[in-house]
């Protein structure tokens, strides 16, 4: 159109994976493990955001840059529940603690909201929810109050929930899903929209 080339946008992809433990969430590993996309088989797609080699569980895989990026900054706020399983059992005092939030080695973790689902002499299992995304974060939270992190699965990445889904197994998103994931796309109450410029 007037001498400019237009790209016409087509239909974008939204697929929602239960990330193997074991497996990279990159594009490529040049130690030549198995990443997120030899799941998918999917072109020009890639992975929203990370979770750790030892860690599974719910991972939004998208050609939809715009929106990859609202759903991890900051600002946005994108909660992300986590099931753990402990080698120990967790105390009161550790769920109030994780629950006014939990000073690492680099920076405070945010307050948490904690689900004790099981709680034994030897173990414990925890639904943990943050809207944070630091690297290893909710693993470093329970190593900071004594604890060994014996499993991890993300179990919730926002509005989307992993339910029964097979680990190593996607599914594209539901139309309910897809329009929960648009409402990213307007800032959040109250702050006004940055300029880019």
């Amino acid at each position: 159109m007037d001498g400019k080339v237009v790209e016409i946008p087509g239909e974008r992809t939204y697929l929602l994976l239960n990330k193997p433990v074991g497996v990279v969430t990159t594009m490529r590993d040049p130690q030549g493990r198995s990443t997120v996309l030899d799941f998918v088989g999917r072109p020009g797609v890639f992975p929203v955001g990370r979770l750790d080699y030892a860690t599974g569980g719910a991972l939004l895989l998208t050609d939809d840059g715009d929106l990859a990026h609202r759903l991890l900054h900051p600002r946005f706020g994108v909660e992300k529940t986590y099931r753990v399983a402990i080698a120990e059992r967790l105390s009161a005092e550790d769920v109030h603690r994780l629950s006014r939030g939990v000073t690492l080695a680099e920076f405070r973790a945010a307050s948490a909201k904690v689900r004790v689902v099981a709680a034994r002499r030897d173990g414990s299992v925890v639904d943990v929810t943050i809207h944070e995304g630091r690297n290893r974060q909710v693993r470093r939270m329970f190593e900071a109050l004594g604890h060994r992190v014996l499993a991890l699965t993300r179990t919730r990445f926002g509005p989307l929930k992993l339910g029964t889904l097979p680990p190593g197994r996607f599914r594209a998103l539901t139309t309910r899903e897809r329009a929960a994931l648009e409402r990213h796309r307007r800032p959040p109450a109250g702050r006004p929209r940055t300029s880019s410029a």
